[in-house]
């Protein structure tokens, strides 16, 4: 199967992906069933997003400096379930470079990967003999793995032996200089409420200048009220509030999101931390000092950050080539074909 034919088949994906059929729609109404956090709304989100990016023009370009090659290497995948279709990119990767994908689903994908792989096997059955889903890998060449970092230690010992890619956890910031407008701050909100805060591209701190008026924040997220009426959001909402309350640590609350000062980036679920700086250079340097564990900054300024920046609001919209940990997959696959 050739590069083109593969982009071809891959952008009918995208097509379904953007104008999903009653069937398709009907499945995705019951997904949450299965995976709580999965909502349709994200789901759809997801879906969205996904197909934009499976653009003829936009895979081309991603793969214009990589050769045209077929081969019969195996890629072990194991997949995160954190978001819907969060391992989606690494599935791209590994099949529009022409390799074969053996794939380990998360318990928590509920079926999504699945659906999306019969519907590209239905576009191009030719993909079929590319595409495996088994619940242990085995036989593979290559692996690439998502998990915790309790999990990474694992795979970093039992995966050695093969060229590998490991992911840890990772958090995103947002670098806020105080000249915000609203609208800015508002979308903010996007980046920490978008998938219920459970992905690495969700903002889990926020830097503020000194002195910073906590109430303009909050009145710009309102907006975003709505996350509480999820019932496992709200119960870690509830839960974190009340050991803040027990412990008598000081807190932020508008009622669905707690802020608190901590100089930790990974913060408990519905909680964002915070930290407070006097020069804006400050916390650039915390922020380089700390990239190993930063997936990306979102911010309005321009500052000479050792991470990907995207502007206010677009962290979960990554383009083909915002690589996750900033590892570059197609090199990394086409360097072991």
């Amino acid at each position: 199967m050739t590069k083109k034919l593969r982009v071809q088949a891959l952008c009918k994906l995208g097509d379904w992906m953007l104008n999903l059929d009653e069937s398709s729609l009907q499945s995705i109404q019951q997904v949450h069933y299965k995976n709580p956090w999965y909502t349709e709304e994200y789901v759809l989100k997801q879906f969205q997003s996904l197909g934009q990016q499976l653009a003829e023009e936009k895979l081309n370009k991603w793969l214009l400096a990589y050769p045209d090659i077929n081969s019969s290497k195996r890629v072990g995948l194991i997949l995160a379930g954190n978001l819907p279709l969060v391992g989606f990119h690494d599935i791209l990767s590994v099949l529009i470079s022409g390799f074969v994908a053996q794939i380990k689903v998360s318990s928590d994908d509920a079926g999504l990967t699945s659906m999306v792989l019969d519907r590209l096997t239905q576009i191009e059955p030719l993909f079929v003999d590319k595409i495996d889903l088994v619940d242990k890998l085995s036989g593979y060449d290559l692996i690439i793995a998502t998990g915790s970092n309790n999990s990474a230690r694992y795979f970093e010992y039992y995966f050695s032996s093969k060229p590998n890619i490991i992911r840890k956890n990772r958090n995103s910031i947002a670098l806020l200089t105080g000249e915000e407008r609203e609208e800015d701050l508002r979308k903010v909100g996007y980046d920490i409420f978008d998938y219920f805060g459970l992905g690495c591209r969700s903002v889990s701190k926020i830097f503020i200048p000194s002195g910073y008026p906590i109430s303009t924040f909050f009145e710009a997220i309102e907006h975003f009220h709505p996350s509480k009426e999820h019932f496992k959001y709200n119960n870690n909402y509830d839960y974190n509030k009340s050991i803040y309350l027990i412990n008598g640590e000081k807190h932020f609350d508008n009622g669905f999101l707690l802020l608190k000062e901590d100089k930790n980036i990974a913060s408990p679920l519905a909680v964002v931390f915070y930290e407070e700086y006097d020069h804006v250079n400050d916390a650039v340097a915390i922020i380089n000092n700390s990239k190993e564990r930063v997936q990306c900054v979102v911010t309005e300024g321009t500052f000479e950050l050792e991470v990907p920046v995207f502007p206010l609001g677009s962290s979960q919209c990554p383009a083909l080539d915002d690589y996750a940990d900033g590892v570059n997959t197609l090199d990394f696959l086409f360097a072991n074909q």
